[in-house]
């Protein structure tokens, strides 16, 4: 975990925020000036043949002896301002103030006089919309237009700095930090992932270490009893003594043997052999060493032989330790395909509420003593067995008292329900 949040360290350099948003606004940028570009060469060469008429226009209309008559009818016919000016750049006629105005064009006659004009709405040029600058509405655009892309950038690297927090977060240790990232956008996609994940790791987390605890706790009492008796029979070998040194460590070696199929299957996601199984037969092997009775049919089911014996053994050790005999068996064929098998005891049966968590590893029930035991890790390996071969396992109460444990196998094995 500190090996991953190292590497989760904050990056150096630009954030990923300013990296987006300096892109969107630089693009926004490139394309107002080349839009500038090219609207200044269009409206230049639109102007330039209307600029070499009106130089031909202006020189053919406006004499050179008194021009001040001739200047002020092509004012009124044109609708504009006019002035002419002289080689040495004084007026000769119209209006002076063209001079210090703005959007005037120029034409410069062949005799060196100097003709300016400002025309109005019905500028025959256009040009009292090409003069003005091109660059002012595409910068407006270009503001607006980074003014819109900061908030909408900010959204998305602030869900990402989120994303990235959490990440940290869950590598510095805490295994319980959940992005929840809403949206159906990416980065909601890969948050949800994470979350999927890190409830995965949690939960296996959480699994070993409850595993590891609960067995150190259950090995604590046949430890304890073969310690015992070891040392009673180094004063006294009595044959008892001897027995109960050999029933401790079969219960050790039992248990031992239970934690490591437990592992096996948290950490291998399907079966690691599948088998043609006769479940009948099976069952009525390991029926015979607790003195079952099995009965059914023969059904024959696709799946892992050393698995499905653990199922079946544990079933029967289960009613033969926590129930009453007779123990009976049934083997039967399930419509859909699979099978079920149900192993009913005689006992006392379960209390109220205790039928589902009976599953739980090493589960006692409240006031039961040590010496009685609890459920270890059969039952609880019966059920992932199960769910490993397409099916489950519940609890019924028959009539007449015991309790019942009946599973349904699948067809095809590997469909895991949960």
């Amino acid at each position: 975990m500190a090996r991953l949040s190292g590497v989760l360290r904050r990056p150096r350099g630009l954030s990923l925020f300013w990296k987006i948003y300096l892109t969107v606004v630089a693009a926004v940028l490139v394309v107002a000036v080349a839009g500038a570009i090219v609207f200044r060469i269009a409206a230049a060469d639109e102007r330039g043949p209307w600029a070499e008429r009106g130089r031909t226009f202006f020189a053919r209309t406006l004499p050179v002896e008194d021009p001040g008559p001739a200047l002020a009818r092509l004012s009124e016919a044109l609708g504009a301002d006019l002035a002419l000016r002289g080689p040495d750049g004084r007026l000769v006629a119209g209006d002076p103030r063209l001079e210090r105005a703005h959007r005037v064009l120029v034409f410069t006659l062949p005799d060196g006089r100097v003709v300016q004009a400002r025309f109005g709405r019905d500028d025959p040029a256009g040009e009292g919309d090409d003069d003005r600058n091109p660059l002012v509405p595409i910068a407006i655009i270009a503001i607006l237009i980074a003014l819109v892309a900061y908030p909408v950038v900010g959204h998305i690297t602030r869900r990402l700095e989120r994303l990235r927090a959490g990440v940290e977060a869950w590598g510095a240790g805490d295994l319980s930090v959940r992005v929840g990232l809403a949206g159906g956008d990416e980065v909601a996609a890969v948050a949800r992932s994470f979350d999927a994940a890190a409830e995965t790791v949690e939960r296996l987390v959480a699994s070993h270490t409850a595993l590891l605890a609960n067995a150190s706790h259950e090995l604590r009492s046949p430890l304890a009893r073969l310690r015992m008796a070891i040392d009673l029979w180094r004063e006294d070998p009595r044959p008892a003594l001897e027995r109960e040194i050999v029933t401790s460590l079969a219960e050790l070696d039992a248990l031992v043997e239970e934690i490591l199929v437990a592992s096996r299957l948290e950490h291998v996601a399907g079966l690691e052999r599948i088998e043609p199984v006769d479940l009948l037969a099976l069952a009525a092997e390991e029926g015979a060493r607790v003195g079952a009775s099995v009965e059914g049919e023969a059904v024959e089911i696709p799946g892992d032989p050393r698995l499905l014996r653990r199922l079946v053994r544990n079933l029967f050790q289960n009613a033969a330790r926590h129930g009453a005999p007779p123990i009976e068996a049934r083997v039967s064929a399930r419509p859909e395909g699979g099978a079920v098998l149900g192993v009913r005891d005689h006992g006392p049966g379960l209390p109220d509420g205790e039928s589902e968590r009976v599953f739980e590893a090493f589960y006692r029930p409240a006031g039961r003593s040590e010496a009685a035991g609890g459920w270890g890790l059969g039952l609880s390996l019966v059920r992932q067995i199960a769910r490993r071969h397409g099916g489950d396992v519940r609890v019924v109460r028959p009539e007449g008292g015991g309790a019942m444990f009946v599973v349904e196998l699948g067809a095809v094995p590997g469909g895991e329900r949960r």
